[in-house]
């Protein structure tokens, strides 16, 4: 069994029935997975074939085996409710208020310095 937390997912539960929602789940990453030049057009088209032929969860690793992280959270891993599974990457969230605030304020700051520079010269 790899060492993978995606794959053995599927490897711990290898019993269980393939649900709609692995499928749709794994056929989208399969999907980013080659838009993103991960994979090759065979071992593309490979993947979806076993994923829809498969018909229990452990018939599933070799589909993932290999694929790139997955962000799955809203939330930092770190103290966050909803956080991802172990092993994957949580997406980086918008910029604070208050950090875009100070931005914005200093962007500002530097042109009034700017133009009283250029009025006083």
């Amino acid at each position: 069994m790899s060492g993978s937390p995606v794959e053995a997912e599927y490897a711990h539960d290898a019993s269980s029935e393939v649900t709609t929602a692995d499928r749709d789940d794994l056929s989208n990453r399969l999907n980013d997975a080659f838009a993103g030049g991960a994979l090759t057009m065979e071992d593309y088209q490979a993947r979806l074939n076993a994923l829809f032929q498969a018909s229990k969860r452990g018939e599933l690793v070799p589909v993932v085996q290999g694929l790139p992280a997955q962000y799955r959270s809203k939330e930092p891993a770190v103290g966050g409710d909803q956080a991802g599974k172990p092993g994957e990457l949580a997406p980086l969230g918008p910029a604070p208020r208050t950090l875009v605030l100070a931005g914005v304020g200093g962007a500002v700051a530097l042109v009034v310095l700017v133009l009283i520079a250029v009025l006083l010269i």
